[in-house]
């Protein structure tokens, strides 16, 4: 399944801003105090699925050819092109000090460590690493001291001669020094760190580390030496492959491979190198994990086939064909018998590939990554935050999950955490800081922000919104002194970014269209019911949301609430003094009232949803048409613009250009340090552009980057959970992103292959790998895995 997304490896280097086109690539709520569910409620976990095997029964020797997406531009991990193979790679060859459990938990790995621990706190922090005494680098050298130190100057950004991605954690240490003896490293950092345990994972050696053109091009396509169950043999990249064999100094539980192969195939390639045999690990999307599927089933003799040429075929259809085909009619007949031939031989093909595939076999979990709906902050209708909640509000996010996971046979329950993912011991469901899906109470932001019926309709009355914005729109139009077209094309006007959108003509990699525009109006609501909220009543609303952002946060009533309240009004499309005092009856809205999209004077409430056009991106698509439907009920027309793959990430995401958009952040043991840039509040440059580090939502506040300030300053990890759940509140009720579903990962495997398939949140452990060893005779039965 693919999806898009920014991938992150193990490494704590900066989140790429790659196009996630493979795999399966990864919505949200607001008013009232409660929610509609237990916001601590358990989440479903999903384990992994690897066909797990003592090292007893994995067979010695063999090769297993691993597909990925492409070859790694580099293999350094702490590099910006830095990708999901690149992780791989390193992963099976440097030390990784420690590694994530199968709930996504840092252990420390009794292959390169002995102990690591705090040692002191004041006045420094110091960590004392003690090394198992048996590991070296594959050139015979000890890792020690001097590795820790040669990553720490590279990777601490003083030294601008390396080209790095990411400091964090780096930045905060004072020294590096030799211990009691050859197998004590001493780290003492000038500020406190509490993710600690997320440096030196990959451990480079010093001939890597050590001078920015090893660092900077060295590492991009060779390791110098490596520390791991494999060494690293050859990058062909002709062949489009890198092979790693089995590291005779390897100290540890020797690797039960002789090879593993990484071979480029790109994902719409993968059902056919499954069917020649070429692969023997590879992440498919659904439709080819239904085949595999399928393929296990079998197909009783004579019967039609469930899938596949010929599947759609019924008898009455079967009867015609033949009838033609041996009718008088002789053209008719060459016709049809010419037409028979050829889904005859596209339905043995099919058969014979499926007969391939059921060598296969899915593994599936869920990927330690999720898929959001980023609202952009940054100007136009969802620069305020009463439509960014309304968007939220008006979302079904259970349907959304179901449309995903449910056909996958996957648990599927709606992410409710930016910060963790379930199963990991930090994950809590903060959704209730926004509140559930309620369209009466989305309408009713929404109208409070001056957005309402009538104002899309064009009148000489005064509309929601202040004198002054309707006089400037007047002048405008006579200062302009041209015709205006159609209402459609006014609906596609920019929204406050000076940016050709829905009115540009589509290049032949975008499609657009317009949702709510079809000539089909929204559903006649009872007018009894359609109440437009006061002013008071939504600074009401908002206090309260503060409020129960600050008590599921823990932080207790919010402070900060009452000069939010005050903001509200003051914010672009706010209409001072233009709502009924409280307890005004509502007025009996016209007959169309409750019909059509929403306006302000006489412009459509409409956003641009920017959406990946590949074979590879359905899923994505299939959520934004629903995402579209549900907002077309609340009266949010949606301008739908499908682009290219390689565009969409880079040319519409990362430069802010798109109102909605759907893509995935990968998980992390480490939020206070790997999400901080995530959801940094932007600051101005110099130039008058906005600094927004990965926040493409451009939606932040001081307050969320103090809490994960706090977070990665403390060295108790009670206290820093507790701040990372604070600080998960309040990036819900900001509503810049909404949080859909944990990304489905299925993964084709060899029937006999064990100890690997969908990892789900784990570390993979490469050692351990291999084939099911072939059962002696006289043996009980065991099960397979």
């Amino acid at each position: 399944m693919s999806h898009v997304g920014v991938p992150r490896g193990t490494s704590r280097k900066r989140r790429s801003l790659a196009l996630l086109t493979t795999g399966v690539l990864t919505l949200p709520v607001l008013a009232g105090c409660s929610a509609d569910h237990d916001d601590t409620a358990a989440a479903t976990v999903v384990p992994q699925d690897i066909a797990p095997a003592a090292r007893a029964r994995v067979a010695d020797g063999g090769t297993v050819t691993w597909a990925v997406d492409a070859l790694p531009a580099t293999l350094n991990a702490f590099q910006a092109d830095a990708d999901a193979a690149t992780t791989r790679i390193t992963g099976a060859v440097l030390p990784t000090l420690f590694p994530l459990d199968a709930r996504g938990r840092p252990q420390l790995n009794p292959d390169y460590l002995e102990s690591a621990k705090v040692v002191s706190t004041e006045p420094r922090q110091v960590v004392l690493y003690r090394l198992n005494q048996q590991a070296v680098w594959s050139d015979g050298r000890e890792i020690g001291a001097p590795d820790f130190v040669a990553q720490w100057r590279a990777l601490s950004g003083k030294d601008s001669a390396f080209w790095t991605a990411r400091n964090a954690g780096y930045d905060r240490i004072e020294k590096i020094e030799r211990g009691a003896d050859d197998l004590e490293v001493k780290v003492t950092f000038a500020k406190p760190y509490a993710d600690w345990r997320s440096l030196f994972s990959p451990l480079y050696p010093k001939q890597v580390t050590g001078s920015p053109d090893a660092f900077n091009d060295g590492a991009r396509t060779t390791l110098k030496a490596t520390a791991g169950p494999f060494r690293l043999r050859t990058v062909d990249k002709k062949a489009g492959s890198v092979t790693l064999v089995c590291n005779p100094r390897w100290w540890g539980s020797r690797a039960k491979l002789d090879e593993l192969v990484f071979t480029a195939v790109a994902p719409k390639d993968r059902a056919e190198a499954l069917t020649e045999g070429a692969v023997d690990i590879a992440d498919v999307d659904p439709a080819v994990a239904r085949r595999i599927t399928e393929a296990a089933r079998g197909t009783t003799a004579g019967a039609p086939p469930a899938a596949g040429p010929g599947a759609e075929l019924t008898p009455a259809a079967a009867l015609r064909s033949w009838a033609l085909a041996h009718g008088s009619d002789e053209d008719a007949a060459e016709e049809a018998r010419a037409d028979r031939a050829e889904k005859a031989e596209a339905a043995e093909a099919y058969a014979a590939e499926q007969k391939d595939l059921r060598a296969y076999v899915v593994r599936k979990s869920l990927e330690p990554a999720y898929t959001q709906l980023a609202l952009n902050g940054e100007s136009g209708p969802l620069a305020d935050d009463r439509v960014r909640r309304a968007v939220a509000r008006a979302l079904d996010r259970r349907q959304l999950v179901d449309l995903v996971l449910g056909p996958l046979g996957l648990p599927a329950q709606p992410l409710g955490s930016h910060l963790a993912l379930a199963g990991q011991p930090a994950y809590t469901d903060g959704s209730g800081a926004l509140g559930g899906q309620d369209t009466e109470k989305a309408q009713a932001l929404l109208a409070a922000a001056g957005w309402t019926r009538e104002g899309a309709a064009k009148t000489d009355g005064t509309k929601a919104g202040s004198e002054s914005d309707h006089q400037k729109e007047k002048d405008k139009e006579k200062e302009q002194d041209k015709d205006k077209g159609t209402e459609q094309e006014k609906g596609k006007e920019d929204d406050g970014r000076n940016r050709d959108t829905a009115g540009r003509e589509p290049s032949k990699d975008d499609g657009l269209y317009i949702v709510g525009d079809d000539g089909k109006p929204g559903e006649p609501r009872d007018p009894a019911r359609h109440v437009i909220a006061p002013a008071p009543a939504a600074a009401l609303q908002g206090e309260a949301l503060l409020r129960q952002a600050g008590r599921l946060g823990g932080t207790g009533t919010s402070e900060d609430a009452p000069l939010r309240i005050t903001a509200q009004d003051r914010q672009p499309g706010g209409a001072a003094g233009a709502y009924a005092p409280v307890g005004t009856a509502a007025p009996s809205p016209a007959a169309d009232a409750a019909r059509g999209p929403l306006g302000k004077n006489g412009k459509p409430l409409t956003l641009r949803f920017v959406l990946p056009s590949g074979p590879g991106s359905e899923t994505l698509r299939t959520v934004g048409d629903r995402i579209a439907s549900m907002l077309d009920t609340i009266g949010i027309r949606t301008v739908i613009t499908k682009v290219s793959d390689d565009s969409y990430f880079k040319d519409h995401v990362a430069s802010g250009d798109y109102d909605l958009a759907l893509y995935s952040w990968p998980g992390t043991a480490y939020p206070a340090t790997d999400d901080r840039p995530v959801f940094a509040k932007p600051v101005p440059a110099s130039d008058g552009s906005l600094l927004v580090e990965q926040n493409y939502t451009r939606v932040g506040t001081d307050h969320i980057d103090q809490l994960f300030d706090e977070a990665v300053s403390t060295l108790d990890e009670d206290a820093a959970q507790r701040l990372m759940k604070q600080a998960d509140a309040r990036i819900w009720a900001a509503a810049g992103s909404i949080p859909l579903y944990q990304r489905p990962q299925l993964v084709a495997t060899g029937r006999t292959l064990v100890n690997a398939g969908a990892f789900g949140l784990g570390t993979p452990h490469y050692q351990d790998i291999g084939f099911k060893a072939p059962q002696s005779a006289g043996a009980p039965a065991h099960p397979m895995n």
